[in-house]
């Protein structure tokens, strides 16, 4: 999947979306997939200035995006719910992340269906494990977001 065909499948868009190739995809399974970490990206002016390194959150939220792939959703879920971050669990960073480092994200499916789905997840630099822990979503309905 390149670009144009994750932008159908994802919420998130520029400058927030961080999956930018999809090479595996398995759906209801597992996934794996690209961010390329660029020193344009706004964040390193200010984390940190003459050291950038890209931010822990945005590493779990590249993450969680290709989640959001590997979860199967029908027409009627599209419509209705939305699935959101529940828990983040052992996340551990083993080594920073600085522009020009490529991240291979693979998300493995290890519970659920329905309501509450979690994953496992890897990033790893040329064959390195740069970072690694668990996520957890659960379903809720839009209207419980747009209506506040």
């Amino acid at each position: 999947m390149n670009i144009f065909e994750i932008s159908q499948k994802i919420a998130q868009r520029p400058p927030f979306q961080m999956i930018e190739r999809v090479l595996e995809l398995v759906p209801g399974e597992r996934a794996t997939g690209l961010k390329n970490v660029s020193v344009n990206e706004p964040y390193f002016t200010g984390h940190f200035p003459g050291t950038p390194i890209m931010p822990g959150v945005l590493i779990v939220e590249s993450c969680a995006q290709l989640c959001s792939l590997v979860i199967e959703k029908d027409e009627k879920t599209l419509d209705e719910n939305l699935y959101v971050l529940l828990k983040i669990d052992g996340f551990k960073f083993v080594k920073p992340v600085i522009p020009g480092d490529q991240l291979v994200i693979s998300v493995n499916k290890t519970r659920g269906g329905g309501v509450i789905v979690g994953f496992d997840a890897v990033v790893k630099v040329d064959d390195a494990v740069f970072a690694k822990g668990s996520l957890t979503f659960t379903a809720i309905p839009k209207a419980s977001v747009e209506q506040r």
